[in-house]
C-alpha cells in the first residue's frame, strides 16, 4: 500500500506539473499574439479632407501623417488630401505612417521653354513661374556648351501638369578624347611622367616602395591598369621602386 501511495503521489505531482506547464505555454502564446498583433485601427478615408482635419483624424487614431508630395488637381481643393497609402479600410497598427499627397489646386502656371539656357538661368526662371526643380541629369553633348540645358520635362507650354517639378538634362560639353592606357610597369617614372604631361595628362601621383630586385626609379605598379580607358582628367597613380 505504501508503494502504491507513493506512486499515486508521484503521478499527481507529474500531472500537476504538466497542467502548470500547459497553462504557462498558453499564457506565453497569448502574450506573444497580443504583442505581435496588438491593437489595430481601420484606416478612414482621408481623401478630400483639408490637411488640418486629416492630421487631427490620424492623431486621434494614434497614427502619423507623412506628406510625400503636392500635385495639381482640378477636383480637390488646395491643401486637401488627393490620395493616401495605405488605402481607406486597411487595418493598421498605431504609430504607423500614412503617406499622403496634397492638392495644389488647378494648374495656374505655364511651363517656360528653357532649352538652350544655362542651368542656373533655367532654375531661376522655373522658380519665378511657381515651379520646383526636379531631377537634373548631365551627359556629354557635343552640340551644346557645358552647363547648357538640352532637354526638359515637361515640355514647354504643357497644360495638364500633375506635379510642379521640372526635370532638366544638362550638357557636360563635348565628349573628351579617350585613350587606352599603356603598360608603364618597368619604365623609369621620370620618362613616363614627361610623356604624359606632354600629352596633356597633368594628374600624376607618385609613391615609393622598397621592392627587392626592382631598379630604383622604375614603376612597379600603376593605376589605371594597362588597357583601361583614360581621358585628360584621369588621375595616374604610380608606385616606384626606391
Amino acid at each position: 500500500m505504501k508503494v502504491n501511495d507513493s506512486v499515486r503521489t508521484v503521478l499527481r505531482l507529474l500531472f500537476l506539473v504538466a497542467v502548470l506547464m500547459s497553462i504557462a505555454v498558453v499564457s506565453a502564446i497569448t502574450t506573444i499574439r497580443l504583442t505581435v498583433h496588438g491593437r489595430q485601427e481601420t484606416l478612414p478615408n482621408l481623401v478630400g479632407m483639408p490637411i488640418s482635419q486629416a492630421r487631427s483624424t490620424a492623431r486621434s487614431l494614434g497614427l502619423n501623417l507623412d506628406v510625400e508630395d503636392r500635385l495639381y488637381s482640378d477636383k480637390i481643393a488646395p491643401e486637401a488630401v488627393v490620395s493616401q497609402m495605405p488605402a481607406a479600410g486597411t487595418s493598421i497598427k498605431p504609430q504607423q505612417q500614412i503617406h499622403i499627397l496634397l492638392s495644389l489646386g488647378p494648374q495656374k502656371v505655364s511651363v517656360p521653354d528653357v532649352v538652350g539656357r544655362s542651368i542656373r538661368a533655367a532654375r531661376i526662371t522655373a522658380v519665378e513661374r511657381g515651379l520646383t526643380i526636379g531631377d537634373v541629369a548631365a551627359l556629354y553633348w557635343p552640340q551644346a556648351e557645358q552647363n547648357q540645358v538640352v532637354a526638359q520635362d515637361p515640355p514647354p507650354a504643357t497644360t495638364d501638369l500633375q506635379s510642379p517639378a521640372v526635370n532638366f538634362l544638362v550638357s557636360l560639353g563635348p565628349t573628351p578624347a579617350a585613350y587606352l592606357c599603356p603598360n608603364f610597369q618597368g619604365k623609369p617614372v621620370g620618362v613616363v611622367q614627361s610623356e604624359l604631361e606632354q600629352a596633356g595628362f597633368q594628374n600624376i601621383r607618385i609613391t615609393q616602395a622598397a621592392v627587392a630586385g626592382a631598379l630604383q626609379g622604375n614603376i612597379i605598379q600603376q593605376l589605371p591598369l594597362p588597357g583601361s580607358r583614360v581621358t585628360p582628367n584621369t588621375v595616374f597613380e604610380f608606385q616606384v621602386a626606391q
